[in-house]
């Protein structure tokens, strides 16, 4: 499995990206799509949006992000103090909303308690020290902790999901774990964020196409 020729095929394919694909600040012309976020507000709705996106369609993210931003509870402050019955109906379309209602609470409070609510300060340390104080937290796994460390901080960790699996096992290769599967994609790609992201977004265009048209989905990684 060459993974820098699969990458460059899905490339071709599918183009780039532009992920992660912001909701509250889309429209913006100083947020062009394609173009990578760093803003505060951007990052901390990528983190929200990795949250949300647990066991649910983006496209139920997406209206539960819309009613966060019509609320006006996109920050962590608003969140942490926002009441509990409220915002379980502001996440509702997302699923699990009692979950994640607690999830983002205890999330806020450890940006606002350790890094004053700043995502740029908490994202300067080291990748590691990041992910395990992400990992540290209820609710956060490692493909939740890695979405957020590559997308809104923008280091280099790769995104291991359910579509990365599928790709592999296209090739018959199937790991035990998260951390297996990581390790079979960083030690082939050059270390960088751009790519792990790009890379990434690709996986997830061709896993869409590849749950509705296998044959041309298997095509494209053999070109």
């Amino acid at each position: 499995m060459e993974l820098l020729k699969i990458y460059k095929n899905l490339y071709n394919y599918f183009g780039p990206q532009g992920w992660w694909p912001l909701v509250a600040f889309r429209a913006e012309p100083s947020a062009p799509r394609g173009k990578p976020f760093f803003n505060c507000d951007h990052q901390f709705e990528i983190c929200v949006g990795a949250i949300l996106t647990q066991n649910t369609a983006w496209k139920n993210v997406e209206k539960a992000i819309a009613n966060l931003v019509k609320a006006n509870l996109l920050t962590p402050g608003a969140l942490l103090r926002c009441g509990t019955k409220k915002l379980q109906t502001c996440l509702y379309p997302a699923g699990y909303f009692r979950q994640k209602t607690k999830k983002l609470k205890i999330f806020s409070k450890f940006l606002l308690e350790n890094y004053n609510g700043d995502l740029r300060k908490f994202f300067n340390s080291q990748v590691s020290i990041v992910r395990c104080q992400l990992l540290e937290l209820w609710g956060i796994g490692p493909e939740t902790a890695d979405s957020m460390i590559l997308y809104a901080g923008g280091k280099p960790t790769f995104v291991i999901d359910a579509y990365t699996r599928q790709l592999c096992e296209c090739f018959g290769l199937r790991f035990k774990t998260y951390d297996e599967y990581k390790k079979f994609f960083v030690h082939q790609l050059p270390r960088r964020a751009k790519l792990y992201n790009q890379y990434h977004a690709l996986i997830i265009a061709w896993g869409k196409l590849y749950s509705k048209d296998k044959k041309a989905a298997l095509k494209i990684l053999l070109l």
